[in-house]
């Protein structure tokens, strides 16, 4: 019986998995690949989710959102807003407000500055999702803090030969020029928080002993560019402040060698790592962990567990200031759920199972997706919306001043108000003198 034989495509046949084995897609155990998308598509899709994120997130979180960066850009706009007792003390920097302030003066300038045009506040687990886009100086460190890596890591490989990126993205987008461009901005997220010093630190000593020519690196690099942003932010604090500040000096002397925070409240030494990180992360914790074991990226990882620790001896803590870690968590859970993505689930008897890749996504979006709304949306909105009350009865003319009978800073102020109308609040500035609260 003779047997038909199956036509053959035209080309050199497709080369074999490394490894040898079947590269048939219909290997057993194995998914078929995905085609990426593009990464401007994948751009674009990430910013239009982080536009729509800013524009559902309407409640409360901190008082540094309104107070150290809105308040005090409508008063270098407008010529009011109140400045709190750090601003007195020289204790921030005026980098991180400007940027709003020429917002609010570019929207003035178009007749914009209307209430409506003054939302600021702003993404995917839901602790990114409720804090990733207001305006705090902790969320644009959180960016800068990812952007410098990113350069850092294409311009030092691993120790062990493994790199944050995939050998495709390096060669590709590898420069002389990259690790000066992840100091220039190491320098700017360290302008606009000091303590992000505490991240820097670990990634450039870590990798210091790696490095061929230290003096260069040391001289010509870390310094010049160390002492061109602090020379420009100095000037800049000098000229807003007008005195002679030393803006790092002060947040450094207050915050670590005081124990200054401390007066806002304290926590036991482990909470960030039992109580603190776990809450953020959420239930994308056990595929971090995951991710981390399987990856073996042991310097990034120690690098959350190193950012943890030195804050965990601070008594003062809170959630924003582990911030710029959490996207390193959150990666390493992607990297584990991008594994589990090569495998399928096994069908028995003919039906079709959910595979474990397919649990756990919807595991996290049933986790996650309502506690990020119901934080943005709901969760202590009513500070706000007083406050956009309070505007809208201003600008009619019904209120002629404004007494807050509650905890110091529990509202927004003149940013949202937009009203120079008189208003008071009970004040909470910490004494000069220490151990004495009031």
């Amino acid at each position: 019986m003779s047997h038909r034989r199956r036509p053959h495509a035209a080309g050199p046949p497709p080369p074999p998995e490394e490894g040898g084995g079947d590269p048939s897609p219909q290997s057993p155990g194995k998914a078929p690949r995905i085609r990426p998308w593009p990464e401007r598509r994948v751009l674009a899709l990430a910013l239009a989710f982080r536009a729509v994120n800013a524009l559902l997130v309407r409640t409360y979180f901190n008082p540094d959102e309104h107070w150290q960066c809105l308040e005090v850009a409508h008063r270098v706009a407008f010529g009011y807003g109140h400045l709190t007792w750090e601003w007195k003390r020289g204790l921030r920097g005026y980098l991180h407000p400007l940027i709003f302030a020429a917002l609010y003066k570019f929207l003035a300038f178009l007749h914009l500055d209307t209430p409506w045009f003054m939302l600021f506040s702003q993404l995917v687990n839901w602790f990114m999702f409720f804090c990733i886009t207001r305006t705090l100086s902790n969320s644009l460190e959180t960016v800068l803090t990812v952007a410098g890596l990113y350069y850092w890591f294409i311009a030092i490989k691993s120790s062990k030969g493994i790199s944050v990126i995939s050998k495709q993205q390096a060669s590709s987008y590898q420069s002389p020029h990259s690790r000066k461009v992840a100091l220039l901005i190491a320098a700017l997220a360290c302008a606009i928080r000091p303590t992000s010093a505490i991240t820097w630190l670990y990634v450039g000593l870590l990798d210091f002993i790696y490095i061929k020519s230290k003096c260069r690196f040391l001289f010509l690099e870390v310094i010049p560019l160390g002492a061109i942003v602090l020379a420009a932010t100095t000037f800049l604090d000098w000229w807003m402040y007008g005195s002679r500040v030393i803006v790092p000096l002060n947040f450094l002397k207050f915050n670590l060698f005081s124990s200054g925070g401390d007066y806002y409240g304290t926590h036991v030494f482990h909470w960030y790592f039992t109580q603190g990180f776990p809450s953020m992360i959420w239930t994308f914790l056990p595929l971090s962990v995951f991710g981390v074991i399987k990856s073996r990226e042991w310097r990034l990882s120690g690098l959350i567990a190193w950012v943890l620790g030195v804050y965990s001896i601070l008594g003062h803590k809170e959630f924003r200031f582990v911030l710029p870690v959490l996207p390193l968590a959150l990666m390493f859970s992607g990297y584990f759920l991008a594994a589990m993505s090569q495998f399928k689930g096994k069908n028995l008897h003919g039906k079709r199972h959910f595979s474990r890749l397919q649990l756990s996504v919807i595991l996290l979006i049933i986790t996650n997706v309502p506690m990020a709304l119901y934080m943005s949306l709901f969760h202590q909105r009513g500070t706000e919306d007083v406050m956009f009350y309070l505007s809208k009865e201003a600008h009619n003319g019904r209120v002629k001043g404004v007494l807050f009978l509650m905890p110091c800073h529990s509202t927004p102020y003149y940013s949202t108000l937009h009203s120079s109308l008189p208003m008071r609040f009970l004040d909470c500035t910490p004494s000069d003198n220490k151990g004495t609260l009031d």
